[in-house]
């Protein structure tokens, strides 16, 4: 069976019909854009796993990559190779007698379509036989040996099989007040009177702004608002036991303040009492509902399509807990960073950097000497979302270092630009430059997610690609003989702590080769993140066995989650529709209502048929909505509405719009302003008759000093120097340039003196050009009184030229015509 849908197309795929109620979802094929052949030594030890293999050769090239990238890494006797050889326990996946034995048991635990789903990476999620701290990293690291596997096999990889959920109904549930203090039933027991006091007397010598050891999230913040905030995916208001408050207490013995189990039972009661004071959110029962799924009942969505083939360095921040930031690329040392100062996990996969960084030793970031110098070529790639757009120094988005004046290379910011600074035999000194960086005009670096990858090829010289699109590019390669094996990876901040970036890190690649253009888009399509494809079931309103609509849901932030691409689909392959299926205003529901905002999808008006039906299913929006977290993701349940769906239907009755807010009491506002800074150029070349083309590198240099809003009040000193260096700056063209000086002078002989009898026909065409007094108003002439009067305006440019009578000429012309075009009369408006 076929279906569709990865950035808002459809996407063909091969039949994988696992039952009767499955059907496949694919993404686009992952694989590297180098071929290397890479032959066999069975006399060699393999890698790092001290195992000798002197078997028989592989017999074929399928068997060569299973033994290159996932036996050679599992043969270990610290991994795999103690228990699943020959003479061991089933499978035999590892035996070291025959790797074409170990691949036949090898692949009835393996699935090189969507390796995330292999049996061997879920057992050893579950805890089984991990080699590293956490079972997530073990099996996110085999997930990567399997998808090297099919991607030099050339498996289509990450695949993904969308399964029926579990029957679930909407239900009332309780969720969480606006406010804080007021829950209407019994103000007495309120988040303020029950929880919060718990959290502020316990928890805030950490989980506080004000902490010296700070540690996010901020529940036990002095600011009551900012506390329930992060304090609501901690607490599960319908089986208060389960809360991560008190789970923390009872079974993981955290931060106790006199008996575990007893402080574990007191925040226990603290939320029941809070819950009991909630009132049940009733499911409006005229409502046309689907059935409801949470996040866990989705089917989760691997990133499909991405290219690593030459990944030596993968983080990928899924852990969210604890200090360590893990390498799970599978390429061994793992480079493992250490978490410094103020970072914080996101929930949708990241680490935040608010003034620390994440770093690994300068030992373990040998591996990037000895990979990356072995192939002369190198690919940074990360998903980033900076924090704002005024970071400079270049701030360090990822760097390789030794401090702030050398380095191996840098990915940085400076305001909306990224900066890349590489070292090698063509840079001018250690620090890696000059540097390259995304064009200044075209403002390409945004707080907001963005794909960056930055190339060095010793050929072609450094690229920097944002969002699959290259945005700069120079020849400057050549080789890495001067490489210090001396420095050491961070995120966030230089290795001294002295360029500190400010954002969101949510993915970091590093690769040995370059990526090529067409590996560059398929990791931009492929996206970032955690996903999960949720199948809400519309058979009782369609007729149409098997019958859902799926969206595409992710956990955005630590605040919300998005929620896109919506189809129609059958899980039952011989299903089609028996006549016409009206499906129209669609929106989400949480937790028992529907969400008051985001509800992108409620002009939805889509008519599925026969005609226009096939087992892809059928693409209705390619918007988007963003959806605010109640009770977190684990616990959270969604649900759809529509006002049609088959013969079923809603009247809906819009609500009244809320009454305009009473204006705000703001002082007396001044009937006057000043153009800013794009207005002012625009206007001084008017004035002179100079085109601004003529003064674009004056204008570039100063207009960060030129006022930016209209406000007189915020008009400062500094500004006006802007506007005289600008005045100044089309003064001289004016001046220099024959062609525009006849126009604007042309009865002034520049050969001349400029005195008192020849000044005249300098400064009478500038008051003429400046000043507007008489204006044509219904056939009469009205004086305008908010000018300056000509003769107060000449008397001051001559007194002005008496001073410069030891100027020659052209000096004095530029300076009256200076003092004249930068004026109040030019910058009020």
């Amino acid at each position: 069976m076929k279906t569709l849908v990865e950035n808002f197309e459809f996407k063909k795929i091969s039949l994988a019909m696992l039952t009767s109620a499955m059907l496949v979802l694919g993404a686009c094929g992952g694989g590297s854009t180098q071929t290397n052949q890479v032959n066999v030594d069975n006399s060699e030890e393999e890698g790092n796993n001290g195992i000798r293999y002197q078997g028989p050769e592989p017999s074929t090239d399928d068997v060569r990559n299973f033994k290159i990238n996932v036996w050679d890494n599992l043969a270990g006797e610290d991994r795999c190779g103690a228990c699943h050889v020959e003479g061991g326990q089933e499978p035999q996946f590892v035996r070291a007698d025959d790797v074409n034995l170990a691949y036949q048991s090898a692949n009835t635990i393996v699935d090189l379509s969507a390796p995330a789903l292999s049996r061997m990476v879920t057992k050893v999620g579950e805890g089984h036989n991990c080699w590293r701290p956490e079972a997530s990293v073990c099996a996110d690291t085999i997930t990567n040996y399997i998808a090297a596997w099919g991607s030099d096999s050339g498996a289509e990889a990450n695949e993904i099989v969308l399964t029926a959920p579990p029957v679930r109904s909407v239900e009332d549930a309780r969720t969480f007040p606006a406010d804080p203090t007021d829950v209407g039933i019994s103000d007495s027991d309120s988040f303020e009177n029950t929880v919060y006091p718990l959290l502020t007397a316990y928890c805030a010598g950490c989980h506080s702004e004000d902490a010296a050891t700070m540690q996010q999230p901020f529940f036990g913040s002095s600011d009551l608002e900012v506390a329930y905030d992060a304090s609501r995916s901690k607490i599960n208001l319908d089986d208060p036991v389960t809360s991560r408050f008190v789970v923390r207490l009872g079974g993981e013995s955290h931060n106790c303040w006199s008996n575990c189990a007893s402080d574990a039972t007191e925040m226990r009661n603290a939320i029941q009492a809070f819950a009991d004071s909630i009132e049940l959110t009733s499911v409006d029962p005229s409502l046309v509902i689907s059935a409801a799924l949470g996040l866990p009942d989705g089917v989760v969505a691997s990133s499909g399509g991405r290219m690593e083939s030459d990944v030596i360095a993968l983080y990928q921040f899924k852990t969210g807990s604890g200090n360590t930031v893990f390498d799970t690329s599978g390429v061994e040392p793992a480079m493992d960073m250490e978490r410094f100062g103020d970072t914080s996990w996101v929930g949708s996969w990241g680490l935040r950097i608010n003034d620390g960084k994440a770093q690994a030793s300068t030992a373990s970031s040998r591996k990037l000497y000895d990979l990356i110098t072995a192939t002369g070529e190198y690919s940074i790639e990360a998903w980033v979302i900076p924090d704002n757009v005024a970071q400079d120094g270049p701030a360090r988005i990822v760097t390789y270092s030794g401090g702030a004046e050398t380095r191996n290379f840098t990915l940085g910011q400076t305001l909306y630009n990224y900066n890349w600074m590489t070292r090698s035999s063509e840079s001018d000194d250690p620090n890696g430059m000059p540097m390259l960086s995304t064009p200044d005009d075209a403002e390409v670096l945004q707080a907001t997610l963005q794909h960056v990858v930055a190339s060095f090829d010793p050929i072609n010289g450094r690229r920097i690609y944002v969002n699959g699109e290259l945005v700069a590019e120079d020849a400057q390669g050549g080789n890495l003989n001067e490489w210090d094996d001396t420095f050491a990876l961070a995120i966030g901040n230089e290795v001294d702590n002295m360029e500190l970036f400010r954002g969101t890190v949510r993915l970091l690649a590093i690769h040995n080769r370059i990526l090529s253009e067409e590996a560059i888009a398929a990791n931009f399509a492929a996206g970032v993140g955690q996903k999960f494809f949720l199948l809400f079931s519309v058979a009782e309103h369609t007729g149409m066995a098997d019958s859902y609509v799926v969206f595409q849901v992710e956990v955005y932030d630590d605040y919300a989650y998005l929620f896109s691409s919506p189809f129609f689909i059958s899980l039952d392959e011989t299903a089609t529709p028996a006549g016409d299926i009206p499906i129209q205003g669609i929106r989400i529901g949480i937790n028992g209502r529907e969400a008051t905002i985001g509800q992108s999808f409620a002009n939805i008006d889509v008519t599925i048929n026969a005609s226009n039906y096939s087992a892809e299913g059928v693409n209705m929006s390619s918007l988007g909505a963003i959806i605010q977290q109640e009770k977190g993701a684990d616990e959270d349940v969604f649900f759809l509405t529509f006002d049609r769906i088959g013969s079923a239907t809603y009247d809906r009755v819009e609500a009244d719009p809320p009454a305009p807010p009473t204006p705000a009491d703001l002082p007396e506002q001044s009937d006057i302003g000043v153009r800013h800074f794009g207005e002012i150029s625009a206007t001084i070349s008017e004035l002179t008759g100079v085109p601004q083309t003529a003064v674009a590198d004056t204008f570039e240099l100063v207009k960060q000093q030129l006022p930016t809003a209209e406000a007189i009040d915020g008009f400062l000193a500094a500004h006006q120097a802007g506007v005289m260096q600008m005045s100044v700056a089309y003064c001289t063209e004016l001046v220099d340039n024959n062609t525009y000086r006849s126009a604007l002078f042309p009865a002034f002989n520049f050969g001349g003196p400029y005195n008192a009898s020849t000044r005249d026909a300098v400064i009478d065409p500038l008051i003429e050009a400046m000043l507007l007094h008489d204006i044509d108003v219904g056939g009469s002439t009205e004086t305008l009184g908010t000018q300056p009067a000509a003769n107060d305006v000449r008397t001051r440019l001559e007194e002005l030229g008496d001073g410069l009578s030891s100027a020659n000429t052209d000096t004095a012309v530029i300076a009256t015509c200076a003092a004249a075009v930068g004026n109040a009369a030019m910058l009020l408006q």
